[in-house]
């Protein structure tokens, strides 16, 4: 089994923010494979479904950003997914707008989000889907800038690269990571 997380804050005052593409990219998938997240014990909304002939935990965090590894470790211990069949999906400061980067076993750059995972999971050894959200054009502090609106044209753009994440998400799941990640790094330089 895999969990597939999607980084974000729960809230209507946080939709569409440059912090929750995470929770943007899973509400596509989800609507993609026809299932519907329902409440779960962690914290989190999450649906099971397979993907790629592979179980799958689609799971959104509702314990915010900064405690989301409570609801990733609690549905990996749960399930027993092991920290190497965990793709977490979350945005990247570092990375200009809508590019996007595999990686694994890094540490969280800055991330709180990442950070509470890695220190929840006891390992940084899980897989990242890295959507860059690109660093603002006017100097502001970074909290406020990850929690702005995102524009229409930002989310038509961030759409656009659903379909590298999907074909992503299928290639580490039945090739593994380091083919998933020669090839999209090869079609997204």
């Amino acid at each position: 089994m895999f969990l597939i997380a999607g980084l974000g804050n729960p809230g209507s005052e946080y939709e569409n923010t440059r912090h929750n593409v995470g929770f943007l990219f899973l509400d596509h998938l989800a609507e993609l494979l026809k299932v519907s997240f329902t409440q779960s014990k962690w914290q989190a909304l999450d649906a099971r479904t397979t993907l790629s002939g592979e179980q799958v935990l689609l799971l959104k965090p509702q314990t915010y950003m900064n405690k989301s590894g409570f609801s990733v470790s609690g549905a990996a211990s749960y399930y027993k997914v092991s920290s190497d069949n965990i793709i977490v999906v979350h945005d990247d400061i570092d990375l200009p707008f809508g590019k996007l980067k595999i990686t694994v076993n890094r540490g969280p750059g800055g991330h709180n989000g990442i950070k509470s995972i890695i220190s929840h999971l006891g390992s940084q050894d899980f897989i990242r889907i890295r959507v860059g959200i690109g660093r603002p054009e006017t100097p502001i502090p970074v909290d406020r800038y990850v929690l702005s609106k995102l524009s229409t044209d930002e989310i038509d753009q961030l759409q656009g690269k659903y379909k590298l994440i999907d074909d992503s998400l299928n290639h580490i799941l039945t090739k593994g990571v380091v083919l998933a990640m020669n090839r999209l790094h090869s079609v997204n330089p």
